[in-house]
């Protein structure tokens, strides 16, 4: 039995309840304050983030920010957009993810599109991003990267520009996060899904991004002969019959993008046993995996004869990004 169900409502909760249900007076809109607690409270049962989205929508509906409605908590809502919003709701009561309803999240220093092609970011993620930024080459003298989109491998005065490859870029959240902060290096970023590739373009010119080259490649398939400086990566790595596939966002997004074979493996272990073949010599492979995967994944690394193998933590303790080092020969 739940909490819920072993103590009823106080009656100052009732109150509020009864304050964020009851319609407004004939003649006048429903108030942003009002309308928020009630979203609130029909979320409860749903989500672990009941305000939070309950603001989120609001917000987007509204096209404000989040604290506009602290600020403007008494400020009534006009009938079409309040329309908006209940239909919303009802979206995400059915488990439709937030990133899908607003068709957007915020990652790194980015807000990118998101849709049902592509897995949406997730705040876990940028441990690779920040893990990847310590380990790219300084910059080299001739500010930023070319931008044509025959770049090749050479920055100003002839010389290799720093380079990096994101593997199943999907939104482009890794390789446009990166490339944000070093306008001086170029990236490649592919995917085997078109349309996700798709997505991530439009991030790419939304977010006035340039060093990043897009193809269309089943992991290292189609990409043309080239060595990187660092290779990143967030692979499918969810068994393909665990439970939590048919619970919370994960419904929704593409399952190509979520499981790899019966252990969860598959991908990561192509991905090992492939890069040292794109890979500088001193270059660095990156890759984020489940919480449980960490020891077989710093395991197979150390098998296919990377060095410097470690295992990062993200900010809830558990093993996220495995990296190491290609030696020289």
């Amino acid at each position: 039995m739940s909490k819920k169900e072993e103590s009823p409502p106080s009656p100052a909760r009732s109150s509020r309840l009864n304050a964020a249900l009851r319609p407004p007076q004939e003649g006048q809109g429903a108030r942003v304050g009002d309308i928020l607690r009630q979203a609130a409270y029909q979320l409860e049962s749903t989500s672990d983030s009941a305000r939070a989205d309950s603001e989120i929508l609001l917000a987007h509906c509204l096209q404000k920010s989040r604290t506009y409605l602290y600020t403007w908590s008494e400020k009534e809502v006009d009938s079409t957009t309040e329309a908006t919003f209940r239909w919303l709701l009802a979206e995400r009561l059915r488990g439709v993810p937030i990133a899908h309803l607003t068709g957007q999240r915020e990652f790194w220093t980015l807000t990118l599109k998101v849709t049902s092609d592509t897995l949406i970011p997730r705040p876990e993620t940028e441990l690779l991003v920040e893990t990847a930024l310590s380990l790219l080459p300084s910059p080299l003298a001739g500010g930023e990267a070319p931008r044509s989109s025959g770049w090749n491998g050479l920055g100003k005065g002839g010389n290799k520009c720093v380079s990096a490859l994101d593997l199943g870029t999907g939104t482009g959240a890794i390789a446009l996060s990166l490339a944000h902060e070093r306008p001086d290096a170029q990236f490649t970023a592919c995917d085997f899904s078109a349309a996700a590739l798709a997505v991530a373009t439009e991030n790419a010119h939304s977010n006035a991004i340039h060093n990043v080259q897009f193809i269309h490649s089943n992991w290292f398939s189609a990409l043309p002969p080239q060595r990187f400086d660092v290779i990143v990566s967030n692979p499918p790595y969810i068994e393909t019959n665990d439970p939590h596939l048919t619970q919370g966002d994960v419904r929704f997004e593409p399952r190509s993008a979520l499981t790899s074979g019966q252990d969860g493996l598959d991908d990561l272990h192509h991905i090992i046993t492939t890069a040292p073949h794109w890979l500088v010599t001193g270059g660095w492979l990156l890759l984020e995996h489940g919480y449980n995967q960490g020891q077989v994944v710093t395991t197979l690394l150390h098998n296919a004869g990377f060095q410097q193998v470690c295992c990062l933590p993200d900010l809830g303790g558990n093993d996220r990004v495995s990296l190491g080092q290609w030696p020289s020969a």
